[in-house]
């Protein structure tokens, strides 16, 4: 039957109080990071409600306004109430970088993992006490503790509530002090974490007792039972066909997709999830919430519960769900948000859909402003949101006429009721369907005795009928995916510099694929208790499932340009995404062109975001700046007319290195490019193969495509050879770089001062690739990590430099006497991690360089340092 006209678009959101109040304490939310005053926000609020009282009356419209207004304050001083008053964090300085005996209990575990040929497991501990010496304060806090053992027979099995002492050197988690840096101290905060340590297996002695409550012991057993039934599937689908059958990286999947189990995935895995746009089956989150909760909820009606019991069974096993996966603040608020949209959907039913989302951002933002700067949150907000506000809307004006008129499509009485398009829809089937049950009459007509009269035209009407069900739910489909695919793009460029340009048919693929592999893998993995027999069914149609998972999004992330990467969008690109996302949610429930229109808008401001913002830089200088990447090197360099080179970007060192889970040239150095707005470069440099300078540079030359990539010495290191074919793959010219060679780099020139290939020296240090850039009358001198030997080399070619990039991260061997003499800089930088393990810079180093009255900057106190050179003096940059 057709439905009522949907009233004007400005009229139905005037419906939507609750949504235009979570808008509303949102924008305050923002003005606040600002506009500071608290006294003023509470003013202000107690101002516009008395307007909105007075116009109450008089002017309902105005009254709409000023409480909207007074919202808008509200979410000011909430913001304001919440800075001012932060969660008590205990202090660990007086006690961090110190010899300590710790004793504790485990509040949550992953999985041990072998890497490298070490064996590694991530233990959160809420410690007991420390030991410093002759002192014990009973301190509890939260501590991040990696412990590591040389195999997986002497590696521990620590679990919830295990009672623990080891020694240990307690250090502050740090933030890497450069701009567009993530807030890894406040990540951890968020998760109960003041403090680092890492700690040998062999160190470690089990206590006597147990601490924890029940509920958390019996949560942290479920989940490691559930992971293990997990990997009990691989080896019961062994024998299977290839298709059927569970490998060791789907079993990490699925553990990943099922309850957020992390531990068992490699980071090239996750690349290729994150390049195609659908890393977000990975992640444990909304979306899986919503999986859970449609999942139970269309159970409950198949067993006829009313709407009350239904919603009240979805919430609690959400919630169950939430807990069980154990991933902290946003996977609960998730479930938070989807109960109050269930509650609130039982007031104002599917026609005020956004009501209910408002509702449940409203009391989000209520209880913690901070939330609206989450990428969680802003993620699922806005996603609903698009759902809700573009999407529905635009199905309801084009798709669903058609999906009611294919109801009761034999009854011609109903036609007559319908708009003509839909009428002649109906129409069109039926006639199709007489002529192909008159073809089958003609060909098959031995068969009429045992058939009744016109079955076959019946039966024609039902393929026809499921024809186009399936087809209208495929355009459901590829609106829907398309719609968040561009509605989603501005918090995807702010948050993670991504746009998947495949992003539609990935999630066309895989999200339907998900919404069959979630139940499936957790009946397999329930069933698994019972018998192995009764959950072989389900593992099969798992690991079925899952590999369609794997082909579309390798297949698809293969595809060159498919993950597009961005740099931070600047202020007119951001207000052209926000006004083409309000436009669009008023355009689609006015006229079809104005619904085109909108569509059109959405896609353009995606558009938009993927031209590059102009680079912040200084014209008509030389910009030298040393990027915080830890115990590591990486330089910037910025020629007067706008080129730019990358020395090195850093990198894991030791054993580190074996390990995949933190990749510096992604996560570090990166985000401090975009956030300088550079988005290409036009060269790399790397000095020399040790993981400190190298271990970054796949990921830049995959981020920023690089023309060319310098390199110094060859060597024979699957990593170095791993680099040059990641160049080569993305069209980076590799050029080799020797001394004596003078390169032309804009309005710069820079001097090759080593390697010097006649002279091959017994250590790769002294394989560095020193570059001396020149403009004007002035230079930097960029050393990598040269030690006595090759500075010598470099000593004897240099004659002045007002910036000297110190060698080897101010390691004793280094910056010596004669070179000093012979550069004679004004400044120079050193790049250090923050109480690194090798006392870098050595105070000889430091003494040498006052003596020498050097300006000294260092990164792992200054963060990133960058020096202006324009020709004829050097000047900090500030």
């Amino acid at each position: 039957m057709p439905s009522a006209s949907p009233p004007p678009a400005r009229e139905r959101y005037l419906q939507q109080p609750l949504f235009l109040a979570a808008v509303a304490y949102s924008c305050g939310v923002l003005a606040a990071q600002a506009w500071r005053p608290p006294a003023l926000w509470l003013l202000a609020a107690l101002l516009l409600v008395a307007a909105a009282f007075f116009f109450l009356q008089r002017r309902p419209e105005i009254a709409l306004a000023t409480a909207l207004g007074a919202l808008a304050a509200a979410g000011g001083l909430g913001a304001e109430l919440e800075a001012g008053n932060p969660a008590p964090v205990p202090d660990v300085r007086a006690i961090a970088y110190q010899d300590a005996i710790v004793s504790g209990h485990v509040l949550r575990s992953n999985l041990a993992r072998s890497s490298g040929g070490i064996v590694r497991q991530v233990v959160d501990v809420e410690t007991e006490s420390v030991t410093i010496g002759d002192t014990s304060p009973a301190l509890r806090f939260g501590l991040r503790v990696s412990v590591y053992a040389p195999d997986s027979d002497s590696a521990p099995d620590l679990r919830y509530g295990q009672r623990l002492r080891f020694p240990a050197t307690l250090r502050e988690p740090r933030n890497y002090g450069n701009p567009g840096a993530m807030d890894y101290r406040g990540y951890l905060r968020g998760n109960g974490i003041v403090a680092l340590a890492a700690v040998k297996s062999a160190n470690i002695e089990s206590l006597p007792g147990f601490e924890g409550t029940r509920l958390g012991a019996w949560r942290s057993r479920l989940r490691r039972s559930l992971v293990e039934h997990m990997l009990a599937l691989e080896s019961l689908t062994r024998s299977a066909p290839r298709i059927f059958r569970l490998g060791g990286d789907d079993v990490g999947l699925l553990a990943a997709m099922l309850i957020g189990e992390q531990s068992l995935l490699d980071r090239d895995v996750k690349a290729e999830f994150q390049r195609t746009g659908v890393f977000h089956i990975l992640v444990v989150s909304g979306m899986n919430v919503g999986i859970v909760a449609f999942i139970v909820f269309w159970v409950a009606r198949w067993m006829r519960a009313g709407p009350i019991a239904g919603t009240v069974a979805t919430i609690a096993l959400s919630f169950l769900y939430a807990y069980m996966t154990d991933l902290g603040a946003p996977i609960v608020r998730a479930a938070w948000m989807l109960s109050i949209y269930l509650a609130s959907r039982l007031l104002y039913r599917d026609r005020f859909s956004l009501n209910s989302i408002g509702a449940a951002a409203l009391a989000m933002l209520a209880f913690s402003p901070a939330a609206l700067f989450d990428p969680s949150f802003q993620l699922t907000f806005l996603s609903v949101v698009a759902l809700g506000g573009i999407a529905q809307p635009l199905l309801e004006r084009t798709s669903e006429p058609y999906r009611q008129s294919l109801q009761l499509l034999d009854n011609t009485g109903l036609d007559v009721a319908l708009a003509p398009a839909q009428a002649q829809l109906r129409l069109d089937l039926r006639l199709v369907a007489g002529r192909l049950g008159s073809l089958f009459n003609l060909n098959f007509a031995f068969l009429r005795r045992w058939l009744r009269e016109g079955w076959s035209t019946r039966m024609a009407l039902r393929l026809l009928h499921f024809a186009a069900w399936c087809g209208i739910a495929l355009y459901d489909l590829v609106v829907v995916t398309g719609i968040m695919q561009v509605a989603l793009a501005l918090p995807m460029v702010m948050n993670f510099h991504r746009l998947a340009l495949l992003g539609l048919p990935a999630n066309m693929a895989v999200v339907p694929l998900t919404f069959l592999l979630m139940p499936l893998g957790i009946a397999a993995a329930l069933l698994s208790y019972l018998s192995s027999s009764l959950a072989l069914l389900p593992a099969w149609m798992t690991a079925a499932t899952l590999h369609g998972i794997r082909f579309t999004v390798e297949r698809l992330g293969g595809v060159r340009f498919a993950d597009w990467r961005v740099a931070s969008p600047g202020m007119l690109a951001s207000a052209l995404a926000i006004a083409a996302f309000v436009f669009a949610m008023f355009a689609v429930r006015r006229r079809s062109y104005l619904s085109l229109a909108a569509v059109a808008a959405l896609v353009l401001s995606a558009v938009a975001l993927m031209v590059p913002r102009q680079a912040e830089t200084r014209a008509g200088v030389l910009e030298v700046t040393a990027i915080d990447v830890g115990q590591g090197d990486s330089i910037l360099v910025i020629s007067p007319d706008g080129r730019t080179l990358l020395v090195d970007a850093g990198g894991p060192l030791g054993f580190a290195a074996n390990e995949n889970s933190f990749d510096v040239g992604e996560n570090v150095v990166s985000p401090y490019l975009w956030a300088r707005g550079v988005s290409r470069l036009d060269a790399v440099a790397l000095t020399h193969d040790h993981s400190d300078h190298l271990g970054g540079l796949a990921s830049v030359i995959s981020n920023f495509r690089p023309r060319e990539l310098w390199i110094g010495a060859d060597s024979p290191s699957p990593a170095f050879q791993a680099l040059l074919k990641r160049a080569a793959a993305g069209g980076t010219v590799v050029v080799r770089r020797r001394a004596g060679d003078e390169i032309s780099f804009g309005a710069a020139r820079i001097a090759v001062l080593a390697p010097d290939p006649t002279h091959p020296a017994a250590h790769k240090n002294n394989d560095s690739l020193a570059l001396q850039i020149f403009f004007g009358s002035t230079s930097a001198l960029l050393t990598g990590d040269a030690e006595r030997e090759e500075e010598r080399m470099i000593a004897a070619q240099v004659d002045g430099a007002d910036l000297l990039k110190v060698a080897h991260h101010g390691s004793a061997s280094s910056t010596t006497p004669e070179l000093l003499a012979a550069a004679h800089p004004s400044y120079a930088v050193i790049s250090a991690g923050y109480h690194n393990l090798y006392g870098h810079p050595r105070g000889a180093v430091l003494a040498r360089l006052t003596g020498a009255r050097v300006k000294n900057f260092r990164t792992d106190v200054n963060g990133a340092s960058g020096f202006y050179l324009d020709g004829q003096r050097i000047v900090p940059a500030r």
